[in-house]
């Protein structure tokens, strides 16, 4: 499934992106009709964003029917938005990251459990 981690997906990409994880496969005529509804996409709108997928490699098509299929997974969509996300607003800085997080954050004493269980493991699996 996995063809590169470094695709990068806009918004209106993402839409199309979670209709296909979730599906696995939908035809492209599925696909505009399900984002005409909830978005009001009118289906050329939603044709061309298809094709940017398939272009950048994100979407695969297979005929006959104009089959729609992920090639990359939503964790793999999901690295590489953050980690550009954190390059862009972060100086790619973790620390920076978690520092301003944290200061406007209110956590539960159960989420600074979980967060100090995954730094935990981290450090483990980093070893």
């Amino acid at each position: 499934m996995e063809q590169s981690s470094e695709i990068r997906l806009h918004e209106g990409e993402l839409n199309v992106m979670e209709l296909l994880w979730s599906n696995k496969s939908l035809a492209a005529k599925d696909i505009a009709d399900i984002i005409n509804e909830y978005i009001g996409w009118k289906k050329n709108t939603t044709y061309t964003v298809i094709n940017r997928l398939i272009a950048k490699g994100a979407v695969s098509r297979q005929d006959p029917g104009f089959i729609c299929k992920a090639n990359i997974s939503k964790r793999t969509a999901q690295r590489t938005e953050t980690k550009a996300l954190m390059d862009k607003l972060f100086n790619g800085s973790y620390s920076t990251f978690f520092n301003e997080f944290l200061r406007y954050q209110s956590l539960s004493a159960s989420e600074i459990l979980e967060l100090q269980r995954i730094i935990s493991e981290n450090q483990t699996n980093a070893k």
